[in-house]
């Protein structure tokens, strides 16, 4: 998978799982992908406060983002 086919698989990923976050006040931006195996996210909106917003980026993101890219290692919340 070439680079450009990686991040346009993580942008799908984010696509599917931003009507959810939305829905509780919520946003998330791409902020990069390195070495092709670690994506960095920012947490938007009411994410940034919210208690939960590790679980939210490990059960929710991090699982919708490995089934569009199974590559991916990391996905990792940027403040």
């Amino acid at each position: 998978m070439t680079t450009e086919e990686l991040t346009t698989n993580v942008l799908k990923a984010l696509e599917e799982i931003r009507p959810f976050l939305n829905s509780d006040g919520g946003d998330i931006t791409l902020i990069s992908i390195e070495e092709d195996k670690h994506v960095k996210v920012r947490l938007e909106g009411a994410c940034t406060s919210c208690s939960v917003n590790q679980m939210t980026l490990r059960a929710g993101v991090e699982t919708t983002i490995k089934k569009f890219a199974p590559q991916i290692e990391t996905v990792v919340n940027i403040l």
